[in-house]
């Protein structure tokens, strides 16, 4: 246990070019872009695959989500290996079978039930890969630096799935579908290969593992599910989980249902297009403010009003507004979107050391989930109530979801940490973990 730090520290307002300035930090940062760019060609062009070799609209959509909800599972059953295996190893084989799928939906002509088949077999394993990376990031990252890297992540998550939508559409129009995805895993192959030559080696003492403990007691399966429940046991680390996961999830709910609105609406061809990309915008917009602007106690001070931010203006879409008001309030909502970086010191303070990357994968994992459950089910209201209506009232959950946050994380003051050693929680100023104070 290390202890709280000093005000002056904890509120010490760090910059993007102290950020990329640390070396490894810079390594992951750069290689996961480009391998957002390649997932984005990968999950769009097998899309375009499988419809172009069955002409369903509905294993079109399936191949597009194949990869996002069995990533639960993964965490569940496999992501304690995320803390028990040296980094180096997994991150790399991580974008190694990722390039070694891609290649083989290019190569090898399957059926499409074994095709979707691989695509969510190779999907478990991704949040070990990606909590192994997010936990290296957290050690590599001091004080707001690590919210910084969040932030960072966040812009460059989001412009490289923007760049990797239109680079995929170019690429199977110039060379096909199979070439493109094979274009995908070339870009899998240069992050592999980036980190298997640039990270060093950590010894299991640098990442927290210990030798032989990949197995655990009882195998690496039971060690998952123990340190999952041990983690949603506590209550800190589940509100701080649940209030990540909800208002994303509510609203990309309502962003999957634009396209309806707009033909419901009877906007002009391509205006859809236009409406889904001011949430992104928003999104992009909002993280470099918050970011670059207001220090560490002044973000946490305003989550609950960012999240109120993401929700409220979706209301207005109860009123079946035009192109015009329905761009600006998705441009209001997506600024809200920035309540993240408020959450991010608390959340990584609230975890035990040696159960971050688990956790990491774990956060990830849910939100993805629920990503792809949330326009499902708003889907199912839509048709009742109308696009409008729905997208109102995803709108006002999310506001809900700010008023409840607001029962427990009413200012920027330390919230309890959990005791891991007990199962409960206690009202200490310490850290449940050894990494530097964020």
């Amino acid at each position: 246990m290390t202890p709280t730090a000093e005000p002056a520290q904890v509120n010490h307002r760090a910059t993007y070019r102290e950020v990329l300035a640390e070396p490894r930090f810079r390594l992951l940062f750069s290689t996961r872009a480009v391998a957002i760019t390649a997932d984005a060609l990968r999950i769009t062009t097998f899309s375009v695959l499988v419809f172009s070799s069955t002409g369903s609209a509905l294993l079109s959509a399936v191949a597009f989500g194949i990869g996002f909800i069995p990533q639960l599972f993964g965490s569940l059953l496999l992501g304690s290996l995320a803390d028990r295996l040296p980094p180096r190893a997994l991150i790399t084989g991580g974008y190694a079978l990722t390039c070694a799928t891609a290649l083989l939906l290019a190569l090898v002509r399957m059926p499409v039930a074994a095709s979707l088949g691989v695509v969510a077999l190779v999907s478990l394993a991704t949040p070990v890969f990606h909590g192994a990376s997010s936990r290296l990031v957290a050690q590599s990252l001091e004080g707001d630096a690590y919210v910084l890297g969040r932030s960072l992540n966040n812009i460059a998550g989001a412009g490289a799935q923007l760049f990797g939508l239109a680079l995929g559409g170019t690429a199977v129009a110039a060379l096909g579908p199979r070439r493109a995805l094979a274009v995908s895993a070339v870009l899998y192959l240069g992050c592999a290969l980036a980190i298997r030559i640039r990270l060093p080696r950590l010894q299991p003492g640098e990442f927290g593992g210990t030798p032989g403990s990949a197995g655990g007691d009882g195998g690496a399966v039971r060690a998952s599910l123990q340190g999952a429940g041990l983690l949603l046991r506590g209550r800190t680390v589940r509100r701080l989980m649940l209030a990540q996961w909800l208002p994303v999830a509510l609203v990309a709910g309502a962003e999957g249902l634009i396209v309806a609105y707009a033909g419901e609406l009877q906007f002009a061809p391509g205006w859809y297009a236009v409406l889904m990309g001011c949430l992104p915008v928003g999104m992009l917009v909002g993280d470099l403010l918050v970011g670059r602007l207001l220090r560490p106690r002044a973000r946490e001070r305003l989550v609950v009003p960012l999240v109120a931010l993401a929700g409220l203006p979706l209301i207005g879409f109860a009123a079946e507004p035009g192109v015009g008001v329905s761009s600006c309030l998705l441009l209001l909502s997506g600024l809200g979107y920035a309540y993240g970086l408020g959450l991010q010191r608390p959340f990584l303070d609230a975890l035990p050391q040696d159960g971050q990357g688990q956790a990491f994968g774990l956060l990830g994992s849910g939100s993805m989930t629920l990503q792809g459950v949330g326009p499902v089910c708003l889907g199912a209201v839509a048709a009742g109530i109308g696009t409008g209506g729905a997208i109102a009232l995803a709108g006002g959950a999310v506001a809900l979801t700010a008023g409840w946050i607001l029962t427990w994380h009413p200012s920027a003051s330390p919230l309890p940490v959990p005791n891991y050693s007990t199962g409960s929680e206690n009202g200490t100023e310490q850290h449940a973990c050894s990494s530097p104070a964020q």
